[in-house]
Order: structure tokens, then C-alpha cells, then sequence
């Protein structure tokens, strides 16, 4: 048996038939495809009708062989040594290329610009950690030099990020003894003799971040740079969101100048927002004055003043660092605290921490917390990092960035650092300033430098206030996200439902609850995808080879007789019950159970099915359409072998069509290992199979042999 088409060539790929161009077929019922309206070329292509196995046999099928110097070499590369030898250092691969005259001018300016954004902000998210204002900077230089040896992305700003503090400072309200963060340098902890240890706030964040290195190390050796896909962006929009919410209720008592006690556990944002309402006769007018006053200039420079400048120069106006000095200024010269009782930041110590050990023995209780953080940071900052690398055409390697990340946050962990992350708004404003290579970061952690060195006690007197409306006007963005709410709906109620669980949770009992509602909420949507698999009955083209659902292509015919069933998805232990099902109500062997009236005489239709014994009068042979198969295990191959007999049973023909090599080799396997094996006449596509059971019929019962096109 041989296939002969006939293939057209034309110049105007718009040309369809329903322009009326005459079908050209020649006497060997050949196939004749339109591309065009004006053919320019014509060849045929003759083959015989292929099963698989002949298939195998004249294309020399053979299974790839893997022997054992291959796998020991793929687990010494999968484990980090090998390839990691060579490139673990990438800063030796950029800095020998680097242009001085091209790019030194755009990364001083934009190392310059983020160390301005660093200030402000670094002080700010270092009290979401309850630690003081001057970890901020801290992270701004120790972390950051790390990066710049090990990391893969130049554009990215790496130090605080609100969600990364904030869910440090969780730990702390666990495991620390929260001292008063605006007197004194808390970076001495205390001991308790004999009745129990404990720990100051700089202490818990230290050993955090310590264990958040660790836990990224080790997953650099294991090579699970991959293990970021596990967060979807839906789970990392709502959780991200109702994070933001939570770092705002944990500035309320800053920004209404208000004394509240230490909220810990579930439920803090409802227990915050209480304790703050219940609190409001004691509101602390000037505080709140010049908290609204702070928001209100950042916010119209952010909307109004940004967009203006960037259009005009690649520097912004640096309004959260002027914020910061006027509010100093003004707090020191007029007496805010001594006249209105202002919070303010309190001191600030010169020069760089002394390395400390973190307390190693804390480790256990903060590992849980940690790998959360772990999870949360390595995420956002991979996401960012992606995002730039798309823009600018450069490869960012996964693996090579927990490393990058677990080196820097182990170095940070010896000078009371928290675990650091990217942040959206310094590496958007980062690159646009004209970021080249990682000498920004170099840039921006020499001039946090000077500020720790020398500039530090100069915001001793900065009010509390300033930093928490900075704060609240920074997470503009993260707020923004609630509208992505409404794609997700649109794109996949699924989905959308991941975000509102992720998200609710999140605000309403607490930040590592909700991430792993988030993931409970991520895999069932998953599960429950495989539940659906897409599925239907295939027809045929016109006189073409092509086969194409009946629903959605009106032109598709079924074949007299055949039912081609296509399945997209696994089938395994999960689904093989779905696929049988499935199967058998699509092709006819399951009909609807008959409709019945209900009490008032209203037709009702039953949701269940009843066997339909007249089937084989229908359907003569079933073509299971396997091209979309992705995977099959044993129980998967079971369920076939019932289908297969149920429908024999039945005096119906079933063909596989389109498996692809590794669902047939799973299948041999079984073969050879199982007493009841699989016996599928198989095929490389479904016209093949068409036409081998059309010539068989034919032949079988003495008529003459016409291959349809």
C-alpha cells in the first residue's frame, strides 16, 4: 500500500478554497493541498503506509544508549562540580571585556543613583525586621560586593525588599527579645544564665540569614535553579500583594504616632488594625501631618514630576533622600521630638560592625521560616533578573544565581545583615540611569561606604514617620497588582482562584500560612487541569490527511464507521479511570441514561450513562490519537488493555496512531515484564492508520482496493 500526494505550491498564502479554485486530483487518487492562489510548483510525494514497526525498522530506530561514564558524568554535572569549576565566577568572564569607554559614564551614574535610593530605603525596610535602620545599609555593601563576584545579572538592585524584611521581622517577634530599636546599638545580645537564652533581634535576623545561604547553597549543588517555577505567577502576584498590605498595617502605628503593643501569631494585620483604632484619641497629630505630608510629595513626584524627568535625563530626582534630609533637618532644628513626643530613628553607629558568629544553635527553630524566605527571595529576584535579561539579550543562569545569592547572604550573616532580595523600584530606576555591568553595584556599595563611615549619625534625628510614609508610597506598585486579579479571571478561573487564595490568607492569618496556601492551592489547580485533559473526536479535512476536531472545524467530517479519539495529557493512575470514561462516551459506547420527569412532570437529564449494546452497528474501529500523549505508566498501559477488550469484545477494531518514542518504549517494557501485555497495531500518524484499516476491510471482505486521498 503506498500514499501518493500531490502538493501545490502557490505565491499568495491567502488564497482558501471557498475562492472556487478547481480541485486538481489525478487518477491515483492523489492529495492536493492549496497554499496559494497561482501555483509556481508541483511535486509529489509517494510512501507506503507505515505501522510503526516497519517504521522502526526502515528509519533504524534504536533507543538512546546511556552508559555508565554518561550517567556518572550527568550526576558529577548535576551536583555542581564540573561545568561549576569553570564559570562558578562569572566576574571573571565580564570584567577582562570590559569597555571602559562605553560603559564606565552609565554605570557611575546609575551606581550613584541607586546608592540614593539605597538610603532612604535600606533605612525604611530595616525596621519592618524590628532591627535598626542602620542594617539597611549594612545590606547595601556587604551582600551586594558578593553579588557582583557571583551573580549573572547586572541590572538587578540587590539589598532590602519590604516582603523579605517583613517576613523576617516575623522571626524575630518569634525567637528574639525585641528591644527599642530607636535607642541604642542593638547589636550585642544579651544572655540569660542558666534560665534560658536570649536572643536580640540582630542576633534571630543574622542566624535567618545564615540558614536562607545555606539552604541556597545546597540547592545549588543539587542544580535546583529550576525550583523557582514552583511559585506561579499568580501565586507570587497575590501573595506579593497581600504582603504589601501586611508591611502597611505594620507602619500604622508610625504613621498615626500612635504606642501599640507587639502583635505576634495569626491574625496580626486584624489585631494591628484594632489595637490602631482603638489607639486613634491618642492619634499624634504632628506625626500623622508629616507623614500625609511625606506621601503626598513623594507620590506627586513619583506621578507627576518622574515621568517629566525621565523623558528629559536618565537621573531621577532623588525625592525619597530629600525627604530624608529635610525631615532631619527639621526634627533637629525644631524640636520635634521634644515638643511632640515624634518617634525618631535614634543612633546610628559609625563604621563597619565588627563579624560576629551567628547563633548557631537557633537554627532549628528559625529552618522552617527560613526556607521560606528561601523560596520567596529566590523567586522574585530570579523574576526580576529575567525580566532585564529579556530586554537586553543575555542568559541568566539559575543555578549560578543561588549561589550567587547563598554566597552573599552566608558573607552577610557575619555583619547583621537580613536575607536581601531584588527590589522593582531600585533596579527599574537602576537600569534606567544606564546600568552596564556589575561596577554600578561596585559604585553604589563604595559611596553606602562613605555614608556608614563618616554621614551615618547625621539621621539620628530623622522621625520615624518619614520612613513608614516612604514606605507605604514605595509599595504603590505591589497594590497595583490587585488589578491582575481581573487577567487571571480572564485568562483562567483556575488560576484567579490561586491568587484570591494566596492572597486572602495571606492577609488575614499570616505571610508563611498563606505561601503555603498558595502552594496546597497551586497543585490543585494542577491536579485538577489533569482531571480536564482536552479531549475529542477527530474528522477529516476535506480529501486531505489532516484530521481536526469536529466542534471547532466545520469542515472536518467523521469517517463512516471510525472514531479517531485524541487525548492531550498523561495517562497515569490519575487519569486512566478519566480516560476510559472518557473514551467511551466520546465514540458511542456510553450513551445518556434515558430522560425521566421530576415530581411536577419537568424533563430532567441524568448526569449518569448507561452501556449502548448496539455500538458495534455503529462504529467499526476506533483510532486512538496519541500524538499529544505526553506519558503513560503501568496503570496507564492497564486501562488500555481493558479499553482494548471491552471494545474487541464488541467485534471493534482499535489502532493506535502518532505515539511518540518514549510512551512505546514504556510499553514494550511492560510487555516484556507483565503476562498480560498490550497487542496495539500502532502507527506513525492517523491517516496511516485510516488507510491500513480501509485496505484491510476491503481486502477482507473481496473488494477491490481504493486508497482514499
Amino acid at each position: 500500500m503506498r500514499i501518493k500526494k500531490t502538493f501545490l505550491v502557490y505565491e499568495n498564502e491567502n488564497k482558501c478554497r471557498s475562492e472556487k479554485e478547481p480541485l486538481l486530483q489525478d487518477s491515483d487518487n492523489s492529495e492536493d493541498y492549496w497554499l496559494s492562489s497561482r501555483p509556481s510548483q508541483q511535486f509529489n510525494v509517494i510512501r507506503r503506509v507505515y505501522q510503526q514497526d516497519a517504521l522502526n525498522k526502515d528509519a533504524d530506530y534504536q533507543v538512546p544508549d546511556r552508559p555508565l561514564g554518561h550517567r556518572c558524568k550527568k550526576l558529577v554535572n548535576s551536583c555542581g562540580i564540573g561545568e561549576c569549576l569553570l564559570n562558578s565566577v562569572p566576574l571573571i568572564r565580564w570584567l577582562p571585556k570590559y569597555k571602559t569607554k562605553e560603559y564606565l559614564v552609565g554605570d557611575l551614574v546609575a551606581g550613584a543613583t541607586t546608592a540614593v535610593m539605597h538610603i532612604p530605603q535600606g533605612m525604611a525596610y530595616a525596621l519592618l525586621s524590628e532591627v535598626p535602620p542602620i542594617v539597611g545599609l549594612y545590606m547595601a555593601f556587604f551582600p551586594v560586593l558578593i553579588y557582583v563576584i557571583f551573580g549573572t545579572s547586572p541590572h538587578i538592585s540587590m539589598g532590602t525588599f519590604a516582603v523579605a524584611c517583613l517576613m523576617a521581622g516575623k522571626v524575630v517577634t518569634q525567637h528574639a527579645t525585641v528591644l527599642d530599636v530607636t535607642h541604642g546599638n542593638s547589636t550585642n545580645g544579651s544572655t540569660a544564665p542558666e534560665t534560658g537564652i536570649e536572643y536580640t533581634p540582630i542576633q534571630v535576623v543574622s542566624v535567618v540569614c545564615l540558614c536562607v545561604g545555606m539552604y541556597q547553597i545546597v540547592m545549588w549543588m543539587f542544580r535546583l535553579g529550576a525550583v523557582s517555577t514552583l511559585l506561579s505567577d499568580s501565586l507570587v502576584s497575590g501573595f506579593t500583594t497581600a504582603a504589601s498590605f501586611q508591611v502597611v498595617a505594620s507602619q500604622l502605628k508610625d504613621l498615626f504616632g500612635v504606642k501599640i503593643g507587639k502583635t505576634s501569631g495569626n491574625y496580626k494585620v486584624v489585631f494591628t488594625i484594632v489595637e490602631v483604632v482603638k489607639n486613634l484619641p491618642n492619634l499624634n497629630w504632628a506625626a500623622f501631618v508629616i507623614s500625609l505630608i511625606t506621601c503626598i510629595v513623594i507620590a506627586l513626584n513619583n506621578e507627576l514630576l518622574k515621568p517629566w524627568v525621565s523623558k528629559r535625563s536618565r537621573v531621577p530626582v532623588p525625592v525619597e533622600l530629600l525627604a530624608i534630609v529635610v525631615g532631619t533637618l527639621v526634627s533637629k532644628f525644631g524640636g520635634l521630638k521634644e515638643q511632640f513626643g515624634i518617634s525618631l530613628v535614634g543612633h546610628i553607629p559609625t563604621g563597619l560592625p565588627v563579624p560576629q558568629v551567628p547563633a548557631i544553635e537557633l537554627i532549628p527553630q528559625v529552618a522552617v521560616d527560613a526556607f521560606t524566605i528561601t523560596m520567596v527571595t529566590y523567586t522574585i529576584s530570579m523574576s526580576m533578573a529575567l525580566i532585564f535579561a529579556a530586554k537586553e539579550k543575555y542568559e541568566i543562569d539559575a543555578n549560578q544565581e543561588l549561589l550567587a545569592l547563598g554566597a552573599s547572604n552566608v558573607f552577610a550573616s557575619f555583619f547583621c545583615c537580613i536575607p536581601f532580595c531584588a527590589s522593582l523600584s531600585r533596579s527599574y530606576i537602576q537600569y534606567q540611569a544606564g546600568s552596564k555591568t556589575g561596577v554600578t553595584s561596585v559604585v553604589s556599595a563604595s559611596l553606602i561606604l562613605c555614608v556608614l563611615l563618616w554621614i551615618g549619625p547625621f539621621f539620628e534625628d530623622l522621625p520615624r514617620c518619614v520612613l513608614a510614609g516612604i514606605i507605604v508610597v514605595s509599595l504603590k506598585g505591589m497594590f497595583m497588582q490587585m488589578k491582575e486579579l481581573t487577567k487571571f479571571w480572564g485568562l483562567s478561573k483556575l488560576d484567579a482562584m490561586v491568587w484570591l487564595i494566596t492572597f486572602l490568607v495571606t492577609l488575614i492569618v499570616n505571610i508563611d500560612i498563606g505561601l503555603g496556601a498558595g502552594l496546597l492551592a497551586s497543585v490543585g489547580a494542577l491536579f485538577c487541569r489533569s482531571q480536564k485533559p482536552y479531549t475529542c473526536l477527530l474528522g477529516r479535512v476535506l480529501d486531505t490527511d489532516l484530521y481536526l476536531d469536529t466542534k471547532r472545524y466545520r469542515a472536518a467530517e467523521e469517517l463512516p464507521g471510525i472514531k479517531i479519539f485524541h487525548y492531550c495529557g498523561g495517562l497515569n493512575f490519575a487519569s486512566k479511570n478519566l480516560f476510559r470514561s472518557t473514551l467511551f462516551r466520546k465514540i458511542g459506547y456510553m450513551k445518556p441514561a434515558v430522560v425521566t420527569h421530576d415530581e411536577d412532570n419537568n424533563l430532567t437529564k441524568s448526569e449518569s450513562y448507561e452501556w449502548d449494546p448496539s455500538i458495534s452497528h455503529k462504529v467499526q474501529c476506533v483510532i486512538i490519537d496519541a500524538t499529544a500523549l505526553s506519558y503513560v505508566d503501568a496503570p496507564g498501559i492497564k486501562s488500555l488493555i481493558a479499553v482494548q477488550r471491552e471494545l474487541v469484545s464488541s467485534n471493534i477494531t482499535v489502532l493506535l496512531a502518532g505515539a511518540n518514542g518514549p510512551v512505546l518504549e514504556m510499553i514494550e517494557r511492560y510487555n516484556n515484564l507483565e503476562a498480560e501485555r498490550l497487542q496495539l497495531d500502532t502507527f506513525p500518524t492517523v491517516h496511516d492508520a485510516v488507510v491500513y484499516y480501509n485496505v484491510s476491510e476491503a481486502r477482507k471482505h473481496d473488494v477491490p482496493v481504493t486508497i482514499a486521498p
